[in-house]
């Protein structure tokens, strides 16, 4: 199955429309016979019109209507409702259609009197051709949840990786809590017994070189807890990535995120480069996940990231936005620890993380920082 969808799929569009065409002229060749001008021309119009049938399926549909109605051709419009019926999900539409071109291949050309006994006939050829008409409707259907089928199998094996990683960011975030709480508690405890004794030493000293010595020890000493008070803070505002022991993202980096999310995306506004590199890191991790969660819990959904800044100054954030998904979001579990990672960032910020629905259907995730550097 895989290797045949794979072998068609290496045949190029035009390809495929040369063959559509050429066989719906060889139909129409078969029912000429003494067929008018404006028939012909018709008929014409109807075969050329398959070669942009799927740039305009509805069009293309319509414009054999005139063909089917005059002539005894069955493929042209056949190909046009397959094609519609692949790339419409209106299903009265599609009913509609398939009523149309029974009603033009069960009518009689031209246009006269019937007698009881034709009438009957038409209707009887009527139903007929309905029932025909339903083989490329279905068909067209039937593609048409294939096709989805095998986007929704990408989607839940790219859900499946993101739970995977998931799922290591949180074992590898509670490894660093825990060394972060070791650290805070043990570590600095015992390096400001350090610093106290040492400054005790060098107050109750005499001598030039002891009081110098203790001196070295207590600074050393404070260096040290201001050391261990920054790594803390950086194992508690990690998110859990292994990558994150390496150059993190800064605001530069945001333009490619947005780019290559996999969904439609817009970055607007703008914020000074010179931000401090913990809120840097904090708005790429919140648009990482917000448009993660897009992607996963929107599917067919657009989102705008808006960068801002209060008028008066006093606080700086993003904003990830998108519209209602278009299409049943898969029901796969979450970890719930995106946003909760999220939370702890802008915490330890002093910051505040807002999420929630729109009015529209849609989500929306507010980070606010308050600026310091005024």
């Amino acid at each position: 199955m895989t290797a045949a969808r794979a072998w068609r799929a290496r045949i190029p569009h035009p390809v495929v429309d040369a063959v559509v065409v050429a066989v719906a002229v060889v139909d129409v060749l078969l029912s000429l016979g003494e067929a008018s001008r404006s028939a012909q021309a018709l008929a014409a119009v109807a075969c050329g019109a398959l070669a942009v049938r799927r740039r305009f399926p509805l069009t293309v549909f319509a414009l054999t209507l005139p063909a089917s109605l005059m002539l005894d051709i069955v493929f042209a419009p056949f190909a046009a409702l397959f094609t519609l019926a692949e790339r419409s999900r209106d299903r009265r539409l599609l009913v509609l259609c398939a009523l149309l071109f029974a009603v033009a291949s069960a009518a009689p050309w031209p246009l006269d009197d019937l007698s009881p006994h034709d009438r009957t006939w038409t209707v009887v050829y009527f139903f007929y051709t309905l029932a025909t008409a339903a083989a490329p409707v279905l068909l067209g259907q039937l593609v048409q949840a294939r096709q989805d089928l095998a986007r929704r199998l990408v989607q839940i094996e790219e859900a499946r990786e993101h739970e995977r990683l998931l799922h290591s960011q949180a074992v590898l975030a509670r490894e660093r809590a825990q060394l972060a709480r070791e650290m805070h508690d043990v570590v600095s405890h015992q390096v400001s017994l350090i610093a106290v004794q040492a400054g005790a030493l060098q107050v109750a000293a005499t001598d030039p070189d002891f009081r110098e010595g203790a001196r070295t020890i207590r600074t050393l000493s404070v260096d040290t807890l201001d050391e261990l008070r920054h790594m803390v803070t950086l194992l508690r505002a990690s998110g859990g990535r292994a990558t994150e022991l390496t150059p993190q993202p800064t605001l530069a980096d945001l333009h490619r995120l947005v780019t290559t999310s996999g969904i439609e995306a817009d970055l607007v506004g703008e914020l000074p480069h010179d931000i401090g590199t913990p809120a840097q890191r904090a708005i790429y991790r919140t648009v990482q996940e917000g448009l993660t969660n897009v992607r996963k819990h929107a599917p067919g959904a657009s989102a705008t990231v808006r960068l801002w800044r209060d008028g008066g100054g006093a606080a700086f954030g993003v904003t990830v936005t998108n519209t209602p998904a278009t299409r049943p979001s898969l029901p796969l579990p979450g970890s719930r620890q995106g946003l909760v990672g999220l939370r702890e960032r802008a915490e330890l910020l002093d910051g505040i993380l807002e999420s929630g629905p729109t009015a529209d259907g849609g989500y929306e995730v507010r980070l606010r920082i308050p600026d310091r550097t005024g």
